[in-house]
């Protein structure tokens, strides 16, 4: 699964030029190709500076079609329905999510099938108790008290790369920004209302409450309750974020100049692995591409560290191949992702939670156990579990920090964002299951380590007045 959360038991051209990726219309498919009956897509990672015109003759004469095109980062979203087209063209260049699952079927068993179609919040049955008490995450990275000075401002957009996220239910209808929303399925964005509302999966409805929830005195209250969210969709029906969507959601937010982007998965068709294949170097290629080229425009990434319990490793920049034999996840190991850890209600680090020196930044609330999250989910609320709930506490407390400090850029929100986290020493003991073995090995040190990277985020601190004694970023 891309998504990282447990529960508890045919865009417009203009737009698309906005976004930076150009579309393109299909060239007739050159001589000698054949079909096998089966259009796949693929990412290409073209050399830096190729012109689209020299990347669709590349496609073309590899017998495939170029339907989208990232010339800031010369990234290509191709299909094809020739089985050769990857090797014509290269495959230290081309990756195909689609073809991958595929091969990884055995003969004769189904694909894995949709998941059941999701309906829509009904605002007149959502439940309109108030469950803020339920909120014991809020309480610990002190939401509450920073209410109290700024819920946030409107002119801030946190773009929630996830599941679509429901703009009928009460408790986020004001804060959804539908001219920053857009599907990225495909590879390409398309900003109809059908392709970034949710079909299947409640995922990003859940991390967008924890964003941004209505401080309404009904339902729960998100970290930042005064923002407004964009909701990008980057994962599919049957729960896999594909590179291709990945690339366009993060191109996406770096287009529409969105602060802050949430990303609560990891991309597909792999479970997290430590051993790596030249086919992810291009994945990793095309990502980190992406989330560089962001954030030199603005938009700062948050992710989530998995929840596959593993010691990762930081991920190389573009051009760079990664160390082989490692634990790597991706975006969460990109040096310029803010990775989120997770803890639960004891503030020990959650025993799903991946972890790792040099990739965790700050830790939030996750759960565990039988305390998981509550948050907005079509139709009322639940609680979810996971890495995938900690990651949009950061994205809430960045808001924050962006609405009080509206000229800051995205390194001066980071600086910030660790220098005001509360330091969390490792653990002396981290043995969960009580059998006398350490089930995992923190490293580094009191203001700085593995589980918890520089800390928990404090929402408080991030609009204390500034003669309130707190660090400012340096310029």
């Amino acid at each position: 699964m891309s998504v990282l959360a447990r529960p508890l038991r045919a865009a417009v051209c203009s737009l698309l030029v906005l976004a930076g990726c150009a579309a393109v219309s299909p060239a007739a498919a050159s001589p000698g190709c054949a079909s096998d009956g089966r259009t796949v897509r693929y990412v290409v990672a073209f050399d830096r500076g190729t012109p689209e015109s020299s990347a669709r003759q590349q496609t073309s004469a590899g017998c495939g079609q170029l339907v989208g095109y990232y010339p800031q980062i010369s990234v290509a979203v191709v299909t094809s329905a020739d089985r050769a087209f990857a090797d014509r063209l290269g495959p230290e260049r081309t990756f195909s999510a689609q073809a991958t699952r595929t091969a990884a079927e055995r003969p004769g068993t189904a694909a894995q099938p949709a998941r059941a179609e999701l309906p829509l919040s009904d605002p007149a049955r959502v439940p309109a108790t108030d469950l803020s008490a339920q909120q014991w995450d809020m309480n610990l990275i002190g939401a509450p008290a920073a209410h109290q000075i700024t819920g946030g401002s409107r002119a801030v957009v946190v773009g929630v790369l996830d599941s679509g996220v429901d703009p009928k239910h009460p408790d986020l209808a004001a804060a959804i920004d539908p001219d920053d929303s857009a599907g990225c399925l495909t590879g390409v964005p398309d900003p109809s209302p059908a392709a970034w509302q949710p079909t299947t999966s409640a995922h990003g409805t859940h991390v967008a409450g924890i964003i941004a929830a209505a401080n309404d005195g009904k339902g729960i209250t998100g970290v930042a309750p005064g923002v407004r969210i964009a909701s990008v969709k980057v994962i599919d029906d049957r729960g896999y974020a594909d590179p291709e969507a990945a690339v366009c959601g993060i191109m996406w937010s770096a287009a529409r100049h969105l602060p802050i982007a949430n990303s609560s998965w990891f991309v597909n068709p792999w479970s997290l692995s430590c051993v790596r294949g030249n086919d992810r170097g291009v994945v990793h290629e095309v990502l980190a591409r992406a989330v560089e080229y962001a954030t030199s425009q603005g938009t700062l990434n948050v992710a989530a560290a998995t929840n596959e319990a593993v010691d990762l490793t930081p991920s190389a920049r573009s051009g760079s191949p990664s160390a082989a034999g490692k634990c790597e996840a991706l975006p969460a190991g990109l040096r310029e992702v803010v990775t989120a850890s997770a803890i639960s209600p004891d503030r020990v680090k959650s025993g799903y939670s991946s972890y790792g020196l040099g990739v965790v930044d700050v830790t939030a609330p996750g759960g565990g156990d039988d305390r998981c999250v509550i948050s907005t989910v079509p139709g009322g609320y639940a609680p979810m579990c996971g890495t995938s709930m900690a990651a949009p506490h950061v994205a809430g407390v960045l808001a924050l920090l962006k609405s009080v400090h509206p000229t800051w850029t995205a390194a001066e929100l980071r600086r910030a964002l660790d220098s005001r986290a509360t330091p969390m020493p490792c653990p002396d003991n981290y043995d969960l299951t009580g059998d006398g073995v350490q089930d995992a090995y923190c490293s580094g040190y009191d203001g700085y380590n593995g589980f918890y990277g520089h800390g928990l985020v404090d929402a408080r601190s991030a609009v204390a007045p500034a003669q309130a004694g707190l660090p400012s970023p340096a310029r």
